[in-house]
C-alpha cells in the first residue's frame, strides 16, 4: 500500500536539498486519484493540487469543499470549459491561445486567477503550447486582461533524457523565464519537472514541479 505521507516527506526533503536560494512549490498531480488520497496528502501537509480533467476535478472538489486547497488546472483547455475553470481553479497553467485567455478573463467575475504561458519547448507537433519565439509577444498581449495575473511559464519537455534534448530544453526554458522575469515584476514561476525528471528540472531553475506518482503511487485504473 502506498504511504503518501512518507512519499511527501521524502520528496520535500529531496526538493530542499536540490534547491538553494528558492523554495520550489510542489504541485501534487491528483488526476485519476480518489479524493480520499487527496485528503491523505492534505493531512500530510500538501496544500497545492493539480488536475488535468475538469469534470473529474469538480467532482472531487465537491467532496473537498471544506479543505483550503490551492487548485491548479494543468490540462488542455477547451474554450467552452473556460467559465468553469475560472470559477473553480486558483491557477491555470496551460494558457497558450488568446481566445482562451480572453474567455478566462471574461469568466472571472472579479476573481483574479494566476496563469502560466504553456510553451512547446520541444516544438513537437503533437504537444500544446506556443513556440519559444512567441513568448514575449504573447506575454505583452496578456497584459490587457484585468483578471489574469501572469506568473510565469510552464512546459512539458522531451521525455528522453539520453539524447541530450531534455537538458537543452531546460536551459532554453530557464533563459526564457529569466528574460520574462526581467520584463515583468510579477513573474516568479517556472513550472517544469514531473515525477520522472523533477530532480534535473530543479537543477535548471524550476520553481514549481508537478508530481503525481512519486506522491500517490500508480494511478487508479
Amino acid at each position: 500500500m502506498t504511504n503518501i505521507k512518507e512519499n511527501i516527506e521524502i520528496l520535500t526533503k529531496q526538493v530542499k536539498e536540490l534547491s538553494f536560494d528558492i523554495k520550489p512549490t510542489i504541485v501534487a498531480v491528483s488526476k485519476q486519484q480518489s479524493y480520499l488520497k487527496i485528503i491523505e496528502a492534505f493531512n500530510a501537509g500538501q496544500r497545492v493540487f493539480g488536475e488535468n480533467y475538469l469534470q473529474e476535478a469538480m467532482d472531487k472538489q465537491k467532496d473537498l469543499k471544506d479543505y483550503p486547497i490551492e487548485w491548479h488546472f494543468i490540462g488542455p483547455i477547451q474554450s467552452n470549459k473556460c467559465k468553469l475553470i475560472a470559477e473553480n481553479f486558483d491557477w491555470v497553467q496551460t494558457v497558450d491561445r488568446m481566445k482562451i485567455a480572453r474567455r478566462l478573463d471574461e469568466s472571472c467575475s472579479g476573481k483574479i486567477i494566476n496563469i502560466c504561458i504553456q510553451i512547446n519547448i520541444s516544438e513537437e507537433p503533437t504537444k500544446s503550447g506556443i513556440m519559444p519565439n512567441q513568448v514575449d509577444t504573447f506575454a505583452k498581449e496578456l497584459s490587457q486582461f484585468k483578471y489574469l495575473n501572469l506568473r510565469g511559464i510552464m512546459a512539458i519537455p522531451s521525455q528522453n533524457k539520453k539524447d541530450g534534448n531534455l537538458k537543452h530544453e531546460l536551459v532554453s526554458l530557464k533563459k526564457i523565464f529569466v528574460n520574462l522575469k526581467n520584463q515583468n515584476n510579477n513573474i516568479d514561476t517556472l513550472s517544469v519537472g514531473m515525477s520522472n525528471d523533477y530532480k534535473l528540472a530543479l537543477n535548471y531553475g524550476s520553481t514549481m514541479i508537478r508530481v503525481g506518482s512519486h506522491i500517490f503511487g500508480a494511478r487508479a485504473k
